[in-house]
């Protein structure tokens, strides 16, 4: 190879540009780019990828990187592209490309893969512990990839939950962005409930911090006596014996 091999393969939904998967082939086996080897050779790359490609549901970009020059690959008359085990085609990765038919030899390219897809941003700016509402976010373009698999939050999960920390205008929400939202806050008068088997008795006291539902809180009774209980919906704070 006198010259590295460098290849971008654009996919939007599940399409890609064959002629350029008939290069990196071709070039990949020591062969002139307008003689990819072996007849179905593009046409293998082009399902590989539209196959991969399909299960990012966003529109993605991939770049292939370029082969050591000093490689010296025996002539292949059929090649076959292959993910290496626990590759996961997001952000940096390794594509394979392995030959079948004439030699045996494997190379291995690294790819660059961009994803682009719907994701909720801040549609004004946002403080932590503020509650969120519909009208707080929008749905923008975003590329995907520039975060972990799953970081991102679903405009579904915003329900219930407040800010974690700031987040500017136009920035991703996350999910650690999001914690659960408090039922009570540090100095409510809150309902205190007293239950066991067979009774239920409830008063008055003063919570000493905020919380959230199923959190353990303290609170101080009318009669100056300190306890702990669980918070619950509705600025309750139940006690079970």
């Amino acid at each position: 190879m006198n010259k590295p091999t460098m290849v971008a393969l654009l996919l939007t939904l599940g399409t890609f540009a064959p002629c350029a998967a008939a290069q990196l082939i071709a070039s990949a086996a020591g062969h002139p780019a307008q003689q990819p080897p072996g007849g179905a050779t593009t046409e293998q790359l082009q399902m590989f990828l539209e196959r991969e490609a399909g299960k990012i549901a966003a529109r993605v970009e991939v770049s292939v990187g370029s082969l050591n020059p000093r490689m010296q690959l025996a002539p292949c008359a059929r090649l076959e592209p292959f993910l290496p085990q626990g590759t996961r085609l997001w952000g940096r990765a390794t594509l394979g490309v392995r030959c079948i038919e004439g030699a045996a030899w494997q190379v291995f390219l690294p790819v660059h893969i961009r994803a682009y897809g719907p994701a909720p941003v801040a549609a004004r700016p946002l403080n932590a512990g503020e509650a969120l509402n519909d009208s707080d976010l929008r749905i923008e373009e975003i590329e995907l990839t520039r975060f972990p698999a799953g970081a991102l939050a679903d405009a579904s999960q915003v329900a219930d939950k407040q800010m974690a920390r700031p987040l500017a205008v136009g920035q991703p929400l996350l999910r650690d962005h999001l914690r659960p939202r408090s039922v009570l806050a540090q100095g409510d008068t809150v309902k205190l409930v007293y239950t066991g088997q067979g009774f239920s008795v409830s008063t008055q006291a003063r919570a000493l911090s905020a919380a959230v539902d199923g959190q353990p809180v303290r609170v101080v009774t009318e009669g100056g006596r300190t306890l702990s209980g669980t918070a619950r919906q509705g600025r309750v704070v139940e006690i079970k014996f």
